[in-house]
């Protein structure tokens, strides 16, 4: 580790600080319905759309109206993505002249990309045409996003309302998630990666002569557009197979902070958003700190995990102080690749700038471990919001049974039907991940898609369904997922992370948005102290983390103490 290096990590996430307020409030505003410095032009667009679409903007709906609206916007998401890329050899923008997408295939993006996971099991590059990549996949970077922040402006108008019957309406907060918020942020980050070098093109590629006088075709395309929603709308999925360790994706260590930033700045701005539409902004601020004190956490474990190195590679002559530079950019190094690592992981972002089944045993675990963990870490634009008031929930549960009061957060009571519902959509991720794992690992056809045997083997498997299931898309790369079992499971999981998770949260919403909302008195347990900050970590790491560590120990850990002793598998 450097003093550089921590430099650059320290002024990432001060820039990140410097943005959240600003943008939370601006956020917040835009989901009151309160005019904003945009409304004077986007006002006339959102209500044109609503006339088009004959929606009553003032009309209001209940958590299983609300909730139903989401699942049918997403079921035909996924119909619509399935059909695109199955017929994508007749559909126009189809340069490269590629063929339709397999069924298997084609389900499980299509499930990735409406899920927000962005899970990609092809190469972009050689898959998919441009009006696939566009139409298909950058048209629901939007909308999946945009709905993660529906959902949890719903959640957050439950604790700020009192006695409500209603939760705001679904199709007005994802138009406006996407008219004031993502478009903008998305249109100028776009035109920053298109002067910093990034392609945006409808050419199939350019011919380029090497060195040695061999004619090299690399591949281009409408990258920009669609690497800023990306990362702004935590989806993850990108252009090229290499996704941002490609120069094309991510040319410098200027973009590569961009993106890290551009992928942090909205779900960070988000919680602090939810303090000022609760009338609180301390309890924003202290669930940003829990946020900070974890994340940071984990980039300080990845950064010293892999500049520690590895003692088989020394062993064989390589430089000790040069750590563990397999599977990382040169342009990056260590810090910003351990940055990377820990901040698309912590999100459910899911973009990577090196491999991590390249890590070290504990360089890997801890990604997989963030993931685990729940996706709040801020989680990927609105769901990880959910997710952490979820786990906040638990934690005054927790609280209440200590001091022998009842539960409250934001003067909200929280009794059993909460508490069900909240470890409903808590044990729905260890169910999916474990599960399909357990399985895959037992079955010679799912265990035929391994690279690498032993320990590291299982951490590709595990590695696989956390990710899914955790909404987050990214990989061990040695697992070859591109067969049907794969396809299909983890396109199952994908959607038990997402959909099995959000309905008891906006069972909860209903539930907490008809309750009276009450006064803190001398007897309640304040949830925006340091206490209650410490209180949180440990409910997250403890409810959120420990279901894992049996399974963790045979992979990633067990990988780490052979590394240590020298041994290979």
């Amino acid at each position: 580790m450097s003093l550089v290096g921590w430099l650059q990590i320290a002024a990432l996430f001060l820039s990140v600080l410097l943005v959240v307020k600003p943008l939370g409030s601006y956020m917040a505003r835009v989901f009151s319905g309160e005019r904003t410095v945009l409304s004077p032009l986007l006002a006339p667009v959102e209500a044109g759309f609503y006339g088009l679409a004959g929606i009553d903007a003032r009309k209001e709906q209940g958590w299983l109206a609300y909730t139903l609206a989401m699942l049918a916007l997403s079921l035909t998401g996924v119909l619509a993505l399935y059909a695109i890329l199955r017929l994508q050899a007749f559909l126009p923008f189809n340069p490269q002249g590629f063929a339709n997408v397999p069924a298997d295939l084609a389900f499980n993006t299509a499930v990735s990309f409406v899920t927000n996971t962005n899970w990609q099991n092809y190469a972009g590059e050689t898959t998919l045409s441009h009006f696939s990549q566009m139409a298909g996949l950058t048209t629901q970077n939007f909308v999946s996003a945009a709905t993660g922040m529906a959902l949890a402006m719903a959640l957050t108008r439950a604790f700020a309302r009192s006695r409500a019957a209603t939760l705001g309406n679904f199709w007005v907060d994802l138009t406006r998630a996407t008219l004031y918020v993502l478009l903008p942020l998305a249109i100028a980050v776009a035109l920053i990666f298109v002067f910093m070098g990034l392609p945006q093109t409808l050419e199939a590629s350019v011919t380029a002569t090497t060195l040695e006088g061999a004619q090299q075709v690399i591949a281009l395309g409408p990258v920009a557009s669609q690497e800023a929603i990306k990362q702004i709308g935590t989806n993850g999925g990108g252009f090229f197979n290499v996704n941002a360790a490609h120069p094309f994706e991510n040319p410098t260590a200027l973009s590569n902070l961009l993106n890290i930033f551009a992928m942090l700045s909205v779900s960070s701005a988000l919680v602090y958003s939810f303090g000022q539409m609760v009338g609180d902004r301390r309890q924003g601020w202290a669930f940003l700190a829990a946020i900070a004190i974890l994340l940071i956490a984990g980039v300080g474990a990845v950064y010293w995990a892999e500049t520690y190195g590895n003692p088989i590679l020394t062993s064989l002559g390589l430089d000790a102080a040069a750590g563990n530079m397999e599977g990382k950019e040169v342009r990056f190094g260590q810090s910003a690749s351990a940055l990377y690592a820990a901040v698309t992981t912590g999100l459910s972002d899911g973009g990577v700038n090196a491999m991590h089944g390249s890590l070290t045993g504990a360089g890997g675990l801890v990604p997989m471990f963030l993931i685990q963990l729940g996706e709040v870490l801020p989680g990927g634009v609105g769901s990880g919001l959910y997710g952490l008031v979820v786990f906040a929930i638990l934690a005054v549960f927790v609280a209440g049974l200590m001091v022998g009061r009842t539960p409250e957060l934001l003067g909200k009571k929280i009794d059993g039907r909460e508490m069900k519902y909240a470890m409903l959509a808590v044990l729905i991720l260890p169910l999916a991940i474990l599960g399909f794992a357990a399985v895959s690992a037992l079955l010679p056809v799912a265990l035929a898609s391994i690279g690498t045997p032993g320990p590291h083997g299982l951490s590709e498997i595990l590695y696989a369904y956390t990710s899914a299931a955790g909404n987050n898309g990214s990989a061990f790369g040695g697992l070859s997922g591109n067969t049907p079992w794969y396809n299909t499971t983890l396109g199952l999981a994908m959607m038990f992370g997402r959909f099995g998770y959000v309905v008891p949260v906006m069972a909860i919403a209903g539930s907490i948005a008809m309750k009276v909302r009450t006064k803190a008195s001398s007897g309640t347990f304040p949830t925006h102290t340091p206490l209650f900050v410490g209180l949180l970590i440990g409910i997250i790491l403890i409810l959120g983390g420990l279901q894992f560590f049996p399974a963790l120990a045979l992979g990633p850990i067990v990988e780490q103490f052979a590394m240590l002793a020298g041994q290979t598998f």
